[in-house]
């Protein structure tokens, strides 16, 4: 089966091409807008391997932020740079290409249970959704348009909730600021190429990344972008199976190349298939769509994805963080029933609430606590 599969086929896949964009849109503003990386990388770097992944898995097979990293810079924006974003990527690529060419993944599957996972994930959900507030308190009604808007739009095939805040958001920036029609109208395409982004990153900046942004993400890549994806791809389109060792060198490869363009750590995720499969994705067509979009957004309209993303107000990107946050916060009902698994959820997403690394490294502590009966709940 090639990656179209007819005329049915291809407008199902225009229609799922963008049903992932609730997951990417967030996390690409959020890096541009608040941690400042160049939306050149950025998009060149999820426009190349989209296509590369719908050519090569020929199904919906997504290439997403990686969750925990993202999560942990925009919410802690204050002391990450892109730098340690970049250090970060580096790490994961070579952790994962190794750990998939040397068929160790179960070995890794044991270091965390799911109540650690899920409690990172919660943490950094409501990190999101502290710092959403935040942003929506600078325009109150702006921000209660925003959030009806995006309420009504969630569930609508035909109007991507994303597209409707982001022309909202510069339709405000219009009227409340006549002079930036000018600019807008001014829009032209400039070719660029991206440049090699490592030459400043510095060891203190590598090892930060490594620790404080890299690590924390491993249980969640695993079970989500590994695990999950490939259960959901067999579960989807047994035809057209994968295996988790291929899963793990795919995901290693494209970080080891993406942080030398400037662009951020990547993943594949379960929940990014399930969103477009449900818009009507059934092959690789769908992400070669996407990824052919944001090519060519990035290498001739990249000055401008900056300036839009500027017209946007904080009220407006605190709404779309918001709803990341929920999404996120949300994957921890499926803890499990006992009640040292909520236990372990709390005090991860607890510590990480205050820092990742230090979550990721709380929860592994009372887990092994609990499992070692040193006290009873």
């Amino acid at each position: 089966m090639g990656i179209f599969s007819g005329n049915r086929y291809d407008r199902s896949e225009w229609a799922g091409a963008f049903g992932d964009l609730g997951t990417l849109l967030p996390f690409v503003i959020g890096y541009i807008s608040i941690v400042g990386i160049d939306p050149l990388g950025i998009l060149l770097t999820f426009g190349v391997f989209l296509i590369v992944c719908g050519l090569y898995y020929k199904t919906p097979f997504p290439v997403q932020p990686m969750k925990a990293i993202g999560g942990a810079a925009i919410a802690q924006s204050t002391l990450v740079t892109p730098n340690m974003v970049w250090g970060a990527g580096l790490f994961t690529g070579l952790f994962w290409l190794v750990l998939g060419l040397s068929g160790a993944l179960k070995v890794v599957s044991e270091i965390a249970s799911k109540p650690v996972i899920r409690g990172i994930v919660l943490g950094l959900g409501i990190s999101f959704i502290m710092r959403a507030t935040t942003l929506m308190r600078e325009d109150f009604l702006i921000a209660l348009v925003a959030l009806v808007l995006t309420f009504v739009l969630l569930s609508n095939k035909y109007v991507p909730a994303m597209f409707a805040l982001l022309l909202f958001g510069v339709a405000v920036t219009l009227i409340q600021v006549p002079g930036s029609l000018p600019e807008l109208a001014a829009i032209r395409p400039n070719f660029q190429l991206p440049q090699f982004s490592l030459g400043t990153l510095t060891m203190r900046e590598l090892l930060t990344g490594i620790f404080i942004l890299a690590i924390p993400q491993i249980p969640l890549t695993l079970g989500n972008a590994v695990i999950a994806t490939t259960a959901e791809n067999n579960r989807l389109f047994p035809d057209r199976p994968v295996s988790e060792k291929k899963v793990a060198v795919s995901k290693g490869i494209i970080n080891l190349i993406a942080p030398v363009i400037g662009g951020v750590p990547v993943c594949h995720g379960a929940g990014g298939m399930a969103a477009q499969v449900r818009f009507g994705a059934r092959t690789g067509g769908s992400i070669v769509i996407l990824g052919g979009c944001l090519l060519a957004l990035g290498l001739f309209f990249s000055d401008s994805v900056l300036l839009i993303f500027g017209m946007i107000p904080s009220a407006v990107l605190g709404v779309i963080l918001f709803f990341a946050g929920v999404e996120l916060a949300m994957s921890a009902r499926d803890v499990g029933p006992g009640k040292e698994d909520f236990y372990i959820l709390l005090v991860t997403a607890g510590f990480s609430l205050w820092n990742v690394g230090i979550g990721f490294l709380a929860g592994l502590i009372m887990q092994e606590m609990l499992k070692c009966k040193l006290f009873k709940l």
